[in-house]
């Protein structure tokens, strides 16, 4: 089995490696294709995966190259992670926003729409080509924002399915909080991508006790501590929200914050830096521990739990196997639970947002594809945001599709974290201005 991962350069990577070469009996791949145009980085991120693999006895091939299409050939799953323009574009989308009194991030307000505009035409780029050499290929989408990459493919009637690591960060969270093993935890995750909410934690499955009111009033205080969010909130809430909903609730704190602070851009730059230095030295066989702090917390393993149960390998070790044939030690393999938190079409799972809006949600995964499990009524502040930033998403893409400044503006104006027709302009003229290189249009 082949699998292709586009942005193989990436210092993720590793965390990757070293879950299919754990969970190889899970997921047993036989080639490990790293495609990315700097050649440099993939050469040094290459070497320690084809290391991390002999060192736990996996006997995939690792193939390097800059050709999408030599990579995609033959794949039964491709996963995507992309950042164009790189930790230099990142600094941009943390840093403008900043000027015209709104967060500065990523994923989130005009940040994120700057990276959605880069992105999802050269993700489409990236569908097309295997869908051209390998059309039965899965495609998981791991590049933010998540959801509106996600829904850009879908909606070009690509096999994709959308991956976050929140979820399985917050359940492994409530799995040492409770001192239970991650897999005995269901969570009842409903929302969009970075903009969710645990409304339940049960026990055994999606019909199992939920320990979400006793986790609150227990852990409470260490819960809020991790999201930075104040405890008394939590318990008017009474659920837990994603720590992105912090952008939201606490607004203007945050803008103050990030006006005091180097963006984390320069941070994991510097991160990088060092971890590829690490990457070069031919001793070391394993990620390093300060990969951990570049993000992705368990990006292995929701990865490779997906791509199991996609393409029809989850329980083929019976749940309870160790790493690879000859591996060397290796932890026990996490057994494939068959529902899994994801990005997908919304056919009606939250019934007052459109069909073809993209929700993360727990959901059925089989080699057919994921669908949602029926959601709970999401409480009606909690709809409310969703549908406003859904209206939101759906004007992002338009944009990033179609292009012009005011698509862009539209977009701006309809995010609720700015919705003021003055800072809608000036962060338009921003915008293009910071990321004219990878818009055409502009």
């Amino acid at each position: 089995m082949k699998i292709a991962v586009v942005g193989g350069g990436s210092t993720y990577t590793p965390e990757l490696v070293d879950g299919l070469a754990r969970l190889s009996r899970t997921l047993p791949v036989t080639e490990l294709a790293l495609v990315d145009p700097a050649r440099d980085r993939l050469e040094l991120v290459g070497g320690l995966a084809r290391r991390i693999l002999a060192r736990q006895g996996h006997p995939a091939r690792v193939v390097l190259t800059d050709d999408l299409t030599r990579a995609a050939d033959g794949a039964a799953a491709v996963l995507v992670q992309l950042r164009v323009g790189g930790q230099a574009a990142r600094h941009g989308d943390e840093t403008w926003p900043l000027e015209c009194g709104c967060v500065g991030q990523e994923t989130t307000g005009a940040g994120g729409l700057a990276k959605a505009l880069r992105t999802v035409p050269v993700a489409l780029d990236v569908a097309e080509t295997v869908h051209r050499v390998s059309p039965g290929a899965w495609i998981i989408d791991f590049t933010n924002p998540v959801g509106i990459v996600t829904r850009a493919l879908l909606q070009a009637g690509h096999r994709a399915v959308g991956l976050c690591n929140v979820a399985i960060g917050l359940q492994r969270t409530f799995a040492d909080l409770l001192d239970l093993p991650p897999e005995d935890l269901h969570l009842d995750h409903y929302g969009l991508n970075h903009l969710t909410w645990e409304l339940a934690v049960r026990r055994g499955g999606p019909d199992g006790p939920d320990l979400l009111p006793g986790l609150l009033a227990g852990h409470g205080e260490r819960i809020a501590e991790r999201l930075r969010l104040p405890r008394p909130l939590l318990d008017r809430l009474g659920v837990v929200p994603s720590y992105y909903l912090r952008y939201f609730y606490a607004h203007d704190e945050v803008v103050a914050e990030l006006r005091h602070q180097p963006p984390r851009a320069a941070e994991v730059a510097a991160m990088e830096e060092r971890l590829l230095e690490m990457y070069a030295d031919p001793a070391l066989a394993e990620k390093p521990a300060l990969l951990a702090e570049r993000g992705g917390a368990y990006y292995s393993e929701a990865a490779v739990a997906l791509a199991a149960a996609l393409l029809g390998t989850a329980g083929r070790d019976g749940g309870g196997a160790r790493g690879g044939e000859g591996a060397q030690g290796g932890e026990p393999v996490q057994p494939v639970q068959p529902v899994q938190v994801v990005n997908v079409r919304n056919d009606g799972t939250l019934p007052f947002l459109p069909d073809d809006a993209v929700v993360e949600v727990p959901a059925r995964v089989t080699a057919h594809g994921a669908v949602p499990l029926a959601a709970p009524p999401l409480p009606p502040a909690h709809a409310g945001l969703v549908a406003h930033v859904t209206a939101y998403e759906h004007l992002a893409l338009d944009a990033a599709l179609h292009g012009g400044r005011e698509r862009v503006f539209a977009a701006l104006l309809a995010h609720p974290l700015i919705g003021q027709y003055d800072r809608a302009e000036a962060l338009t003229d921003r915008l293009i201005a910071h990321n004219r290189a990878h818009l055409p249009w502009a």
